[in-house]
Order: C-alpha cells, then structure tokens, then sequence
C-alpha cells in the first residue's frame, strides 16, 4: 500500500491535480498505513485548515459536521456530559469518528478539584477526580501517578484522547487564581509531578497538554479580562519554564499557551498571539510538538480582535492548533483568506498540519 499511495498521486497530478475530487480518491487512502506527507497530500486547503481547528462539540448533527468540515478535534465541557451517559457519550464519538476523513482529537479538560468535566456527574463517576494537591497531601507522586492511571482508563472509555492536563503552573499563594489548579507547591516539586503525570499519560497512549505557557504565575483570571505578567525574564528561567521542560522531556503531546501580556517577552501582545513566546517555546525549550491556545473566545483576546482576526493572529504567531468554544465559522474563514491573499502562506499550514496528524499517530488514532 505504502509503495501504490505515491504512484496513485503521481498519476493524479499528471491527470491535471487532485483538487477538483479530493474526497472520492482520499477515502480510499488506508491511513493507517499511509505516511504524514502521503496523507497531507491527499487533503484539500479547506481540509488542512480545519485540522487547525479544536471546537466545541456540537450537540445537534454533530455527524454532519465533522464530515463537513474535518475539524482537528472537539472539545467537551460539563454540558456535554450533563445531560448523557457513558454509552450514549461513547456512540457520539463514535459516530463522529465514523464520519471524519482524519481522525479526531477528542479533548476534554479534566484536571481534578475544580475542574472536572465529566467526573462530577455521578452517572459517570461516582466521586469526582481531586485536586493535584489534595492527592499530593494524601499520598504523594505514588498517588498522583495512580490517580493519573485511573483518569486515563476512566477518559479512554468514554472515547476520549486528549485530556488537557497537566497544569505546569506554579503557585504557592493560595490567593492566586491558579492555585486551586496547581500543585502548590515549589519549581522542582511541580516538575516531579509534570513529569509523573505525563510519563503515566503516555502509557495509556493519552494526549496531554502543558498549560499554561509561559506560567500563570498570581495573574488574574483571562477568561473575564486582560491579565499582565510584569515579572522579570529570569524568574520564568529559575522557575516557570522547569515544569514545561520537565514535561516536554517526557513526550508531552502539546503545549497551550496562555492570554497573559508578558511584558518581559511582548509588553503588546497576549503570549498567545506572540511570535517571542512561541520562538522562546520552540527555541529554548525545544519543544518540536503541537502548540495550542488557550480558548480564544475568552475575555482577555477581545481588545486584540479589531485589526485582524485573532485566528490569524494566532497562525502567524506560530500557533499548530487553535481552541475555540464559541463561533468558529469567521475564524476559519479569516485563515482562508489569509492563504488566499497571502498573508499565511499554505507551506505554514502544511508545518501545523504535519505535526498535527504526527501528534495523532503518535497516539494511535491511525489505527
């Protein structure tokens, strides 16, 4: 198969180009089987913009659109599972699944403590999943990596593959926002615990996520409004970034950077719409993997939207894969027209794109 892929899209090129019928041909592709650079080569623009793309799961045809659109994945919050059971929670992925030409990430927030999506239903779970601290206090790293193995088994079954977690943030203050979130504790502790986390993730083949870069630090909550970082450059080296690096040395699957102003790398703009933040994440942390935003429909991105598309913003800053809850219809459409007037060049696509469908066969969702 791999041998017949190349010769079936040379011939295809040679007939005059596969856009005209993309979707017919690429059906017959077996994926699992099919390379990166084989499958980006059998998607249309429209397609390969989509898979930049996490959005909030529909609660009505949810079939229809992902065949058509092609998202990269959805995002499940507690509505989602308010409302529903695990087998009828597990057929409607299933079914979307069934119904993507690329294989979703199926993406969910559960954290523990505060914020848990799907265990603080009882008819999936009869306790909720706790706080990194609280199983810290209880039981140390011993605990946290069962509690971590529990959560995978637990996500897996519903038919989820991306848990965004683990928080890499630190705080001791337990006035700070991010604190009910975080471990609690010190720069090297919070690493241990990165680390314990996403080693034990990798082994149920679970994505993860590092948030929130560069390190919320004792910021205010960017999901009602502007938050800014002003602390100086080496406090994030001495202690924000050793989770991240902790976490990417162990194979973290993406990094989400958070709405902040840090004004010791960008005084202009949020890290999420920074070039500097994204070059110092790529640059100085080695990170190779999928960069995500934090949800651009929250408070703290609407100052920035007048000039351009925060989607576009987003792109250009360096991001692989962008979070949006609320209307994702304008955003994807603004990426076209970037493309299409040259603002983002398709070649920056396919960069994303690539990473993208590598992030999912590292996972094993090609089969």
């Amino acid at each position: 198969m791999k041998k017949l892929i190349p010769l079936l899209l040379s011939l295809c090129l040679f007939l005059g180009g596969c856009s005209d019928t993309p979707q017919k041909e690429a059906d017959t592709i077996d994926y699992s089987k099919a390379q990166t650079e084989e499958i980006l080569q059998t998607m249309t623009l429209d397609e390969k913009i989509a898979q930049l793309f996490i959005v909030s799961f529909p609660t009505v045809d949810a079939p229809i659109y992902t065949k058509n659109y092609n998202f990269g994945g959805y995002i499940f919050f507690g509505n989602h599972f308010k409302n529903s059971d695990p087998e009828a929670f597990k057929k409607s992925i299933d079914d979307c699944m069934g119904s993507s030409k690329i294989p979703l990430f199926t993406a969910v927030d559960e954290e523990g403590g505060i914020v848990t999506r799907a265990s603080r239903y009882p008819q999936f779970r009869k306790t909720s999943f706790a706080s990194p601290h609280a199983l810290y206090n209880q039981g140390g790293f011993k605990l946290i990596a069962e509690d971590t193995a529990e959560k995978c088994e637990f996500l897996k079954k519903l038919g989820i593959n991306l848990n965004l977690a683990p928080v890499c943030d630190i705080s001791q203050n337990s006035e700070d926002f991010i604190y009910e979130r975080t471990l609690g504790l010190d720069a090297e502790k919070t690493s241990e615990y990165v680390k314990t986390v996403v080693s034990e993730m990798n082994s149920f083949s679970m994505g993860s996520a590092l948030k929130h870069f560069p390190g919320y630090g004792g910021n205010v909550d960017t999901h009602i409004g502007l938050s800014v970082d002003s602390r100086e450059l080496e406090d994030f080296y001495e202690a924000d970034f050793k989770p991240f690096k902790a976490g990417i040395q162990a194979g973290a699957t993406m990094v989400m950077v958070s709405h902040n102003i840090v004004t010791c790398m960008d005084k202009d703009m949020p890290a999420s719409l920074s070039p500097k933040v994204h070059d110092t994440l790529r640059e100085d942390l080695g990170f190779s993997g999928i960069i995500i935003t934090d949800d651009l429909s929250m408070g703290a991105i609407n100052k920035f939207t007048d000039k351009e598309n925060p989607a576009v913003s987003a792109i250009m800053a360096g991001n692989d894969m962008i979070c949006v809850s609320g209307d994702f219809k304008p955003m994807i459409q603004a990426v076209k027209d970037a493309v299409k007037n040259g603002k983002i060049s398709e070649s920056r696509i396919d960069e994303s794109v690539k990473r993208i469908i590598e992030g999912k066969r590292t996972l094993g969702l090609f089969g």
